[in-house]
């Protein structure tokens, strides 16, 4: 009998005993093509040699170092490189182990900002329905996934939650994307003049919205609005890259493709591409100034920020990613992907939206294309997709709620950066083969 508490107690899982490239294996021997990466996780696929081996070198030196102590040589080095890439303006990294962290991170980070700027009454937080940034109880609240928040709604801050950036569901006909984008990040304006400019500390938004509604990508224009909006009323701009950051939709920062720099970038998942548990919360000099010539001191930790295995993962995969010529290869492979996505179900009677950057893909499913109506929420499709996918060797990321937390199916992809044609075929049929068994049950 198994004394691990599982995510779901009805389900009984295999025991994974191995992975290399874009396959795992369980104790039974069978093989599983890895095509969302856990979540968005495996990058670089499993049994790369090289992070492998940086991180047993640096266990070999040294494995802990509390950081109210000391700092470490891998930490320095990770942070000067995720540094010499990011946006413009960036120039302060605050390692921590995971994506939910990064969020807490960075919210608690922004409301001490405004109170050591004399602002103490900038409280309030603006973030979309349809989102999520972790599940903690702060990134739980920013988050807009209303699935995940129900039974913990008394225990949440109160956020302000506007509409999301949802071309396929949201833009009129007679809209252009242009005029669509700027319309959905207008909402923004609007809700800050509701609550009163003066209230607002920030406003926290998928690049890529993720695993809640599936590789949505943004309007032509929208970020670049939102960042206009942000600076006109003093707001805080922050962007969740925890999944679609780190090389996933092409390049290292995903808001690169957008033409805009944040004052906070939240990372993880592909950060350490799973070798090792870590994410970071990047910010501006700006940002970092305002505390350090303050209190000097920002009033947040956690035990394992910054641990020196971790951030040896973390160095080591950023490096193979930039190294290995990998930004390139996630933008042709996610190309291809995407073109055997269209070719296989673009005119199938039930996938409604093939989206999503590079090698961040989601398909939306829909009972009737024309009128894009969603299946009944009770018969359970992405659950019975991800059952038949996993039956037949395929590691897939369906969802429920897509539209309204409620309303709405997909399945998101993140395979491995090294994916090849072969997988990519393989990903195709295996799916397609999922999707049917799952519609006919």
């Amino acid at each position: 009998m198994s004394h691990i508490f599982p995510r779901d107690t009805r389900v009984s899982l295999p025991v994974v005993a191995g992975g290399q490239g874009c396959y795992l294996f369980d104790r039974e021997g069978r093989r599983y093509l890895d095509a969302s990466g856990g979540a968005a996780v495996s990058c670089l696929g499993h049994g790369d040699a090289e992070v492998i081996d940086a991180i047993k070198a640096q266990l070999d030196r040294v494995a802990f170092a509390h950081t109210g102590f000391f700092t470490s040589e891998p930490a320095e080095a990770l942070a000067d490189l995720l540094v010499a890439h990011a946006p413009a303006g960036i120039e302060r990294v605050y390692l921590v182990s995971g994506g939910s962290e990064a969020t807490e991170a960075a919210i608690k980070l922004a409301r001490q900002y405004f109170v050591e700027r004399g602002e103490p009454q900038r409280s309030r937080l603006i973030a979309r329905r349809q989102s999520y940034h972790g599940n903690t109880l702060g990134a739980l609240a920013a988050g807009g996934n209303e699935w995940r928040r129900a039974q913990f709604g008394p225990l949440l801050i109160d956020v302000s939650h506007i509409e999301p950036c949802y071309e396929y569901r949201l833009r009129r006909p007679d809209e252009s994307p242009e005029a669509y984008g700027r319309r959905a990040a207008d909402a923004l304006e609007a809700e800050i003049l509701r609550l009163g400019p003066e209230t607002v500390m920030a406003f926290i938004a998928e690049t890529v919205v993720g695993a809640t509604a599936g590789a949505v990508p943004p309007a032509p224009g929208y970020f670049r609005r939102i960042r206009e909006i942000c600076d006109r009323y003093g707001v805080l701009m922050i962007l969740d890259e925890v999944m679609c950051g780190m090389g996933r939709t092409g390049t290292l920062f995903a808001c690169e493709q957008d033409g805009v720099a944040p004052d906070i970038i939240c990372i993880a998942k592909g950060l350490g591409a799973g070798y090792q548990p870590v994410g970071a919360m990047l910010c501006s000099a700006a940002i970092y100034r305002t505390i350090a010539e303050g209190s000097g001191f920002f009033q947040h930790g956690h035990t394992y920020m910054g641990h020196p295995a971790a951030a040896a993962a973390g160095l080591a995969v950023v490096r193979a990613i930039l190294d290995r010529g990998l930004l390139p290869r996630v933008r042709e492979m996610g190309a291809r992907l995407a073109a055997a996505l269209a070719d296989r179900f673009g005119q199938h009677p039930h996938v409604g939206d093939i989206r999503g950057r590079g090698l961040f893909l989601g398909l939306e499913l829909v009972a009737d294309r024309a009128t894009r109506a969603p299946f009944d929420p009770a018969r359970g499709l992405a659950r019975r997709i991800k059952a038949e996918a996993f039956a037949r060797g395929l590691i897939c990321y369906p969802m429920g709620g897509t539209i309204d937390g409620r309303s709405g199916d997909h399945v998101l992809l993140a395979p491995p950066f090294i994916i090849g044609e072969a997988e990519i075929a393989e990903l195709t049929d295996r799916l397609d083969a999922a999707l049917s068994a799952a519609l006919a049950g």
